[in-house]
């Protein structure tokens, strides 16, 4: 018996490998040594986009860009359906715990859902906004979740970091840019 090989035997592994390779380079290490998280942003060091949010349920106090001015601040954008937000939530909240301010974009998520993601996992949040119609998120130019944004006293972007903050993040980025601003 002699075996008939064709090229459509070996598609799909040949499909599976091209794939991997894409992600790969996506979420690894992209060319001249920069990864998805350094893309660069237009908004940095111009003005926080102008919004004005409501809270998360009924009563909630929200979140507007008015509450970015006078101190250095972060702004994160993350849903309960977001399974990198999961990720860096416990950096979140060791964030709030040593004084920083954080705020929060919840974006295009369901009251209950965001609540008892809050309740399970604690809130690192001073105020959040719901951003149902994902409009906002669409002014800061979010394209993946979570995204965090550092603000300067004035209201400026001044770093943009997408997905989920790593430790090494904010040891390398984050804290050291939150210190030199706040001098």
């Amino acid at each position: 018996m002699t075996a008939k090989f064709s090229l459509g035997y070996f598609l799909p592994a040949i499909l599976t490998i091209v794939l991997a390779w894409v992600f790969w380079s996506y979420l690894g290490e992209i060319k001249d040594g920069k990864s998805i998280q350094d893309l660069p942003s237009a908004l940095i060091d111009k003005p926080a986009p102008t919004f004005k949010l409501p809270g998360i349920s009924a009563g909630d106090k929200g979140f507007d860009s008015a509450d970015l001015k006078g101190r250095v601040a972060l702004v994160n954008v993350w849903a309960s359906w977001c399974p990198p937000c999961r990720v860096e939530h416990p950096l979140l909240m060791q964030m709030a715990r040593e004084g920083i301010p954080i705020f929060g974009i919840n974006y295009k998520d369901k009251p209950d859902a965001a609540m008892r993601f809050l309740t399970e996992l604690g809130n690192p949040y001073q105020a959040i906004g719901a951003d149902r119609s994902g409009r906002v998120a669409i002014d800061w130019g979010v394209y993946g979740y979570p995204e965090t944004y550092v603000i300067d006293a004035k209201g400026h972007i001044r770093y943009r970091h997408v997905g989920p903050i790593m430790p090494h993040d904010l040891a390398e980025k984050i804290r050291p840019l939150i210190k030199a601003l706040g001098k």
